[in-house]
């Protein structure tokens, strides 16, 4: 991107051709990049408001487990071999419950 603009400050080419090529490359960095991204953190931050008790969910290190408390910023889950885990709220990935995603879809072909 340096190079195209001294070589177009070598050319002569500048005043108002430049100011318009470096706002349509902040538009679409921002629609590409800067959009996306704080809309993704926004739903992030409201799933984590919104966990309840009950939920099973999945960790970002990839631990499954259901909600047995939820304290301030941690929670506490059962895991399937009877073990309890005191984890962030931050460190909850994804929910796996069946009303979030809807129920398992069976397999209908018959082998």
């Amino acid at each position: 991107m340096l190079n195209i603009l001294l070589q177009a400050q070598e050319k002569g080419a500048g005043g108002p051709n430049m100011f318009l090529m470096m706002g349509l490359m902040f538009v679409v960095i921002y629609f590409f990049m800067i959009r996306p991204q704080s809309k993704r953190q926004k739903a992030e931050r409201k799933f984590r408001e919104e966990i309840q008790k009950g939920l099973k969910i999945v960790t970002t290190g990839g631990i499954h487990g259901k909600i047995a408390e939820i304290k301030d910023s941690v929670l506490i889950i059962d895991t399937e071999g009877g073990g309890r885990l005191k984890i962030e709220k931050s460190a909850v990935s994804k929910e796996l419950t069946a009303h979030h995603y809807g129920p398992k879809k069976e397999d209908t072909t018959k082998k």
